[in-house]
């Protein structure tokens, strides 16, 4: 079987195309021009895809190119001399990096510091074979190293990620960034909503068992939050008995809690 070639259109059948379009108006042929020239969209992408922010999509930038590339279409005039790719290439070049500023929080100053210093290390390591040390870069764009270092943390700091992004997985499957990720909220965790479900059932149970004037101090004290002296007014009794029988019913819980002493080690 014969394989078939693809070779890129050349510009006068690129403009033959666009006169074709432009006598019939014919959305079939509007069609036929922009599958000829989408290769130049993901040309001008993916030379600026080191740009292109962590959590952002290549996809959304080649869609943004080939809606300018439309547009392009409908509004080129060849009276102004410039072919139809050339004028193509600049509305489409312009929407990439309009789009990469949009989606860029970092001020315009910050990114050419990042451009500079790469590009500084780049010449270093081509010169000598190595990496340059703090000193050797700062010195080749310029700077003193604190400023350096400066820079280089705002940079760092500008670098969104997205927690979308498909990473390897412990067992080398790939996954989402998101699903590496530990969860502080404890609750999420069943098997740990589950432990302190049970604990509290363990407790309420061991409360309920305690003497009613020791429950009675329990609630004012940790429920209301009244002084020693307070619940011994609201009790009639006086402060050193109330002292007394709040260290019974910590001593008498801890009693009754004994056999689960794990189980609230592991939600304290």
């Amino acid at each position: 079987m014969t394989r078939v070639k693809s070779e890129r259109a050349s510009s006068e059948s690129v403009q033959k195309l666009w006169e074709d379009y432009r006598e019939s108006g014919d959305p079939r042929v509007r069609d036929r021009l922009v599958l000829t020239l989408a290769p130049m969209v993901k040309y001008i992408v993916y030379r600026k895809v080191r740009e292109i922010p962590a959590r952002c999509e290549v996809e959304d930038f080649i869609s943004c190119g080939l809606e300018a590339l439309m547009r392009s279409i409908d509004r080129y005039d060849p009276e102004r001399g410039a072919t139809l790719e050339q004028f193509a290439w600049t509305r489409i070049h312009g929407a990439v990096l309009d789009e990469l500023r949009r989606n860029d929080w970092a001020p315009r100053s910050l990114r050419r510091w990042e451009r500079d210093i790469s590009r500084a290390r780049e010449r270093f390591i081509a010169l000598y074979g190595r990496a340059p040390t703090r000193a050797e870069l700062s010195d080749a764009v310029g700077l003193s190293t604190d400023d350096l270092d400066r820079r280089l943390g705002d940079i760092q700091r500008a670098e969104v990620g997205s927690l979308n992004v498909l990473v390897l997985g412990d067992d080398d499957t790939t996954i989402e960034r998101i699903d590496t990720l530990s969860s502080t909220d404890v609750d999420a965790d069943p098997e740990s909503r589950a432990v302190r479900d049970h604990a509290k059932e363990r407790f309420r149970a061991a409360f309920e068992r305690l003497p009613e004037r020791e429950r009675q101090v329990a609630v004012l004290l940790y429920l209301h939050n009244l002084t020693l002296r307070e619940i011994g007014e609201a009790l009639g009794v006086t402060e050193s008995r109330i002292c007394q029988i709040h260290g019974q019913l910590r001593r008498r819980l801890r009693e009754l809690l004994a056999a689960d002493e794990v189980l609230f080690t592991e939600v304290a």
